[in-house]
């Protein structure tokens, strides 16, 4: 009897730990893992909150000893993850943990394989290039929107081609992941706007994506629903820790789908745009939502009636094209609510760029589970639209 290997479905996820005060754990987990020296990667406003510092004083109140490398840009590049590696090596670290938003945690991941296996990090773009196990890594994520912190994405940008490229492998998964809502206290409304937008991207991407499936549904459903309703009131008043846990909440459970589910078009078009405007990736996918709905939207027709419902879109009576309609209008309305109505062309996208975007875009992994099939021109004319 044949089995129809399409049809089976994996989840990964690491262990998590929810709540306020999560991050206060990190040194048991440390030493769970044996550590000798503990790497932490940050950046400067990661330091500057001063969420590191509860990280630091968590170890030192258990005498683990550790080393800072905060030298990570908003975007985390090649040579910094190479750096990292170094000063891991150097500092005869044995365990990571990376206290911030997606770039520390991409950088984290990068620093991990490239220990491990002691070649160029760009050796390891793709689906499951990682053959040598990695440092174990406990993540601290500052911000509610990447969920760097329970994927197996990472994401690095290449500065000489001006991409950002993608490794994708169940060894990037972090061990332990502390997801403490209090951390996004010090984030801004942009930056809770754009990851918030970001995170609502990855619910909806996986739920149409042809690698969904009922375990990663539930959690691109509740996600959509949590972020939906917890945005707008977050952005205007961002001190309300019980919007900042709902929002937190909603950004992990898309970040369980998309790491299972995968994602799709808008995720591959943002990864070409970030890698070569250095733009906020969260402003990327904004930027791009609604144009990849109107041009999905035919192929996942039952998969957008159920968003647009979730979302609060009364779909009784309505035909399919207007169903569209109201759900893209919903997006563009849900977006100038938070500020984000930025269009390509204002960030220095011009015509003349969209060729080489659009065979970016085709090269990045997150397009071959886009629910329909696109070829160079589909992309240059979703580019168009949204200039």
């Amino acid at each position: 009897m044949s089995t129809d290997i399409s049809n089976l479905r994996k989840f990964v996820s690491p262990e998590i730990i929810f709540g306020s005060g999560a991050r206060h754990t990190v040194a048991n987990y440390a030493r769970t893992f044996g550590a000798r020296k503990v790497l932490i990667v940050s950046d400067p406003g990661v330091m500057k909150a001063g969420w590191v510092e509860d990280v630091i004083s968590s170890l030192e109140d258990q005498q683990i000893p550790y080393a800072v490398f905060t030298d990570v840009s908003p975007n985390p590049r090649c040579e910094e993850v190479m750096a990292g590696a170094d000063f891991y090596q150097q500092q005869g670290c044995n365990v990571i943990v990376a206290v911030g938003g997606g770039s520390p945690m991409d950088c984290a991941k990068g620093i991990g394989i490239v220990s491990a296996h002691g070649r160029h990090i760009l050796e390891f773009e793709g689906v499951d290039t990682i053959d040598t196990a990695i440092p174990p890594l406990v993540f601290i994520p500052t911000t509610a929107g990447t969920s760097a912190d329970v994927s197996q994405f990472a994401i690095i940008s290449d500065q000489s081609e001006k991409v950002k490229f993608s490794i994708v492998s169940k060894a990037v998964v972090p061990d332990v992941s502390l997801i403490d809502p209090e951390t996004t206290a010090t984030m801004d409304g942009f930056l809770s706007a754009c990851t918030g937008i970001d995170a609502l991207v990855h619910a909806i991407e996986a739920f149409v994506s042809t690698g969904a499936g009922p375990l990663t549904d539930m959690h691109a459903l509740d996600a959509i629903r949590l972020i939906n309703m917890n945005i707008v009131p977050l952005v205007e008043d961002p001190k309300d820790m019980y919007l900042r846990e709902q929002i937190m909440l909603g950004s992990m459970k898309a970040g369980l789908a998309f790491s299972n589910a995968i994602l799709g078009a808008v995720h591959a078009m943002s990864h070409s745009l970030g890698g070569f405007l250095d733009l906020p990736h969260g402003l990327c996918n904004a930027m791009l939502l609604e144009h990849v709905i109107d041009f999905n939207y035919s192929e996942a027709t039952d998969r957008f009636k159920v968003v647009a419902q979730t979302m609060g879109i009364d779909t009784r009576g309505l035909s399919t094209s207007q169903i569209k309609q109201r759900l893209m209008q919903h997006v563009i309305s849900l977006k100038a609510d938070v500020g984000l109505t930025q269009k390509l062309a204002a960030q220095g996208v011009s015509v003349s760029d969209i060729p080489t975007l659009s065979s970016k875009a085709l090269k990045d992994p997150c397009i071959v589970t886009n629910p329909r099939k696109s070829n160079q021109r589909d992309v240059e004319a979703v580019y168009e639209e949204a200039l």
